[in-house]
Formats: structure tokens, sequence, C-alpha cells
């Protein structure tokens, strides 16, 4: 790790003072838990390091912990969040990573698809409608992992121990297997790499009704990955107060927004997928 890759790292504590008092009182990750640094040393650490190490002191997660990062906490966002020319950049990363992932990954792709025919009734895919961009509704897919296909008003969100997953699928959610289709909804222009989880259009309603500024996060495509996934809200939202702090990490993504977020995002994703929490 270079001197400045552990100075950013080193620095990151100060510069998160400002906002650490509202993170504390909500729950949200302190400075260290969002970045990483409690988890033991490996590779996956060693490349968020070296990401740190290219970012521009205004960009990527430290930006994250600067003063005004408080008020993206606080679910009030004082600018409009990515211009076109940072929608262009982040869809041509889209575009780039997931037609790279659909072509190495097609023969694991094609055996999942072969083992949920095999092993339970009902269709391969799982189709659900979605909030998307400018709320505008999309069809999300996923590879099935239940007995049920719900859609529509009579949406119900997976629990732990939930009897509907089936024993293939109980696999396939813990090790994130089943989100691998969202690559296609990437390629179609529904969903992106990273940003805010879509959820079930029924959810949206009631999510908006119950949580300020909820609309604001369809600024932005929905995410395969997200902010708050890598910070361990992912899953059920079984309080308020988890989906309060949920929506808030998400409305923080949209108002910090960079290139190297992303990529430092998916960098933890990775390590996520490894050390899965909250899949069931």
């Amino acid at each position: 790790m270079s001197a400045q890759a552990a100075a950013t790292s080193q620095g990151i504590a100060s510069l998160a003072q400002p906002w650490l008092l509202g993170a504390e009182q909500m729950g949200l990750p302190t400075a260290g838990e969002a970045i990483g640094l409690d988890r033991p040393v490996g590779t996956m650490v060693a490349l968020e390091a070296a990401i740190l190490d290219a970012l521009p002191a205004s960009a990527g997660p430290a930006a994250l912990f600067d003063a005004g990062a408080g008020e993206a906490c606080g679910l009030t966002l004082p600018r409009s969040p990515l211009d076109e020319t940072d929608l262009a950049l982040k869809r041509g990363f889209d575009l780039v990573v997931a037609a790279l992932l659909v072509f190495l990954l097609a023969p694991l792709l094609v055996a999942v698809a072969l083992l949920i025919r095999f092993t339970s009734e009902g269709p391969v895919l799982f189709r659900q409608t979605r909030g998307g961009l400018h709320g505008r509704p999309f069809e999300i897919y996923k590879f099935r992992t239940m007995t049920v296909q719900e859609n529509g008003t009579a949406v119900v969100q997976a629990r732990r121990g939930d009897p509907r997953v089936t024993p293939l699928g109980r696999f396939l959610r813990s090790s994130s297997l089943d989100e691998l289709p969202q690559l296609f909804n990437v390629l179609k222009g529904d969903m992106s790499m990273i940003g805010p989880r879509p959820h079930a259009v029924d959810q949206e309603r009631d999510f908006a009704l119950r949580v300020a500024d909820y609309a604001l996060r369809h600024h932005v495509r929905p995410g395969i990955t997200g902010w708050a996934q890598v910070c361990g809200y992912r899953g059920e939202t079984r309080t308020e107060d988890a989906l309060a702090r949920r929506i808030a990490l998400d409305l923080q993504y949209i108002e910090r927004w960079s290139f190297w977020l992303d990529l430092w995002i998916m960098v933890r994703t990775c390590r996520a997928v490894l050390a899965p929490q909250n899949a069931y």
C-alpha cells in the first residue's frame, strides 16, 4: 500500500467526524466499518487500497465522509444528482462490465438454469415488476428460488427460514447466484451494475408513504448491488428503522456518486459474496 493510500485510509476517520454523530444515532456504518478497516487484510482489501490510491481527493469513499455527507444521511439532497456526462460514463461502464460477465459466466448461467429445471417445477426465471429509472416500471429477471411467483399487489419479502424457498434456491440466494440474470436487465438499460436495489411496485408505493424523499432514489437506474448492500443493509427490512437506514444510504450514494465509488462498491460486493450476510 502506498503512503498516499495509507494516509487516505487513516484520514477517513477524521473526515468522518462531522458525520459520525448522525451515523451512530441512526445505526449507520462508521467510517472504519464502511471502508473495511475492521476486516482482515486480504486480496480484496489490497485492491480497495489500490483504488483509494488512485482517487482524487474529492472522489470515492472518502468523499462520503465530508461535512456535507451528513445532509445526505438526513435525506436532504442539495443538488440534482448525476448530470448527463455522469450518466453517460456510468452507462458505458455498465455495458462493458455486464457484457464481459455474461460472456465469462455463460457456462455457469446454463448450468444453474438446468439445475433449476430438473430439481423443481416451474420456470427457470423469476420475473417481477419493479420500479426503475424515473419511477418507470420494468420486469426484473432472477433465477427462480421459490415455489411461488409473486407479483402485483401480493408481494411478501423473503425472510430467514422462508418455507417458499427451494433447497437449491437457498444455495442460490446465499451465494447471490440468483441475481446473475439481472446482467441482461443491465444490457437492456433497465438497471445498472451499481445503484439502489429495486423494489416491487407494491412495496414502492408503501415505502414512499413511510420514508420522506423515497422517490429521489429514482434519479438513477436501480442496481444489482449498491452502497446500502455493501454496508450491510441487504435483505428483509423488518423495521421502520432498517428501512430508513437503507434509504439514507441509497440517497447518500446518489449525492456522492463517482466512477471510482462504483468501482470500489464492485470490489466490496465481491468480498460480500465470499462472506454473505442477510442472504436468505
